[in-house]
């Protein structure tokens, strides 16, 4: 392997070549959705059997855009109108939240023997990146809450298509889009600034999230000003998909033996309990007669935002129904776990942990 080890920019076009042939194996063999399982599965091959890969940084961070645009343009004043027959099922978002707390952090503190600050981050269902930063500011172990959510991640998105063509006998070969060359220039150009701006704009002011909440907001008031009537192109949809499955793949560079049993594993055993808890409340929803069976599966799955819009939009689902519940809980968890977290003094548990622990030792 020593080979790969080059500059960082020789192992992000190894990482680039082997996505690119994960996604055309995918695409050959007629597999779903090779542009998202296609790098992800050859990634995360590589990635376990030591091949030292890199992320696309900026161009990742970038690519998640489309998916805010994307989002953004499915908010109509139409769906603004919806918005009070969506209280009740969006009601149970902080619900579901709690609930998962209350079950998430026992089980990594006390079956995994996880510090306090690692136990509550890891528990909590928000975004891969916020969850980590928040995670480490606090004083937990960034590499557990790493591999914890992403290991969340992973399953979800390779499960949920399994779910949703099994169970629901849905196609996922919805358009996701249209073609690049049909769609009106103003319109593209338009998208195109709200990318940027509401990213740029986004991370100017520490909105959290940034690269989709920000061109989300930005084109959503161009999508209700009638400014903007159609998603981005299906071009860009693909590239967001490429963009995520090397993502979530390149997370498992440089995984130890004792980070599998460990990490992986209890995170593995974590989204068993996710996945009981998000079919509970997916009946609920829809019993209640609040959505459909797909779109109440797809609002509760504890999947991160821009894998859920993905699947969303090849699932032919109704985006904005999906997104707003997304919504609500990142802006929970976000908001939220770390003022539960202060409140209930997890800092200062760890904290004493850690004395009790160097006492042990000393």
């Amino acid at each position: 392997m020593t080979s790969f080890k080059n500059s960082p920019l020789q192992q992000r076009g190894v990482t680039l070549g082997l996505a690119v042939i994960g996604t055309a194996l995918f695409w050959l063999t007629g597999l779903p959705l090779p542009f998202l399982f296609g790098p992800m599965l050859a990634c995360l091959i590589a990635a376990l059997a030591g091949v030292p890969l890199r992320g696309m940084g900026q161009v990742s961070v970038a690519a998640r855009t489309i998916l805010g645009v994307a989002v953004g343009a499915s908010i109509t004043p139409d769906l603004i109108g919806r918005l009070p027959q969506l209280a009740f099922s969006v009601a149970l978002i902080p619900i579901y939240v709690a609930v998962i707390g209350l079950i998430g952090v026992p089980f990594f503190r006390k079956v995994y023997k996880f510090d306090w600050v690692t136990s509550w981050y890891a528990a909590m269902p928000g975004g891969l990146q916020d969850m980590v930063i928040f995670g480490t500011e606090a004083g937990g172990d960034p590499r557990a809450l790493s591999l914890i959510h992403a290991t969340r991640v992973l399953i979800i998105v390779t499960v949920a298509p399994l779910i949703l063509t099994l169970g629901f006998g849905v196609s996922l070969n919805n358009p996701i889009g249209a073609p690049v060359t049909t769609m009106p220039l103003h319109e593209l150009g338009l998208m195109v600034v709200a990318a940027l701006v509401g990213w740029k704009g986004g991370e100017r002011i520490g909105l959290f999230g940034a690269s989709i909440l920000g061109p989300m907001i930005v084109t959503a008031i161009l999508s209700l000003s009638g400014l903007i009537h159609v998603r981005p192109p299906a071009e860009a949809i693909l590239v967001a998909q490429f963009m995520i499955g090397i993502g979530i793949g390149v997370g498992y560079v440089g995984v130890t033996l004792y980070e599998l049993r460990r990490d992986v594993t209890s995170g593995v055993l974590f989204v068993l309990m996710l996945a009981a808890l998000a079919a509970g409340f997916t009946e609920v929803a829809y019993m209640l007669g609040l959505a459909p069976p797909v779109e109440s599966f797809l609002a509760f799955a504890p999947g991160g935002q821009a894998e859920m819009t993905v699947l969303a939009i090849v699932a032919g689902a109704d985006l904005g129904f999906v997104i707003v519940h997304h919504l609500t809980r990142i802006v929970i968890v976000i908001t939220g776990a770390p003022i539960a977290a202060r409140l209930f003094r997890v800092t200062d548990r760890a904290a004493s942990d850690r004395g009790s622990n160097n006492g042990d030792t000393t």
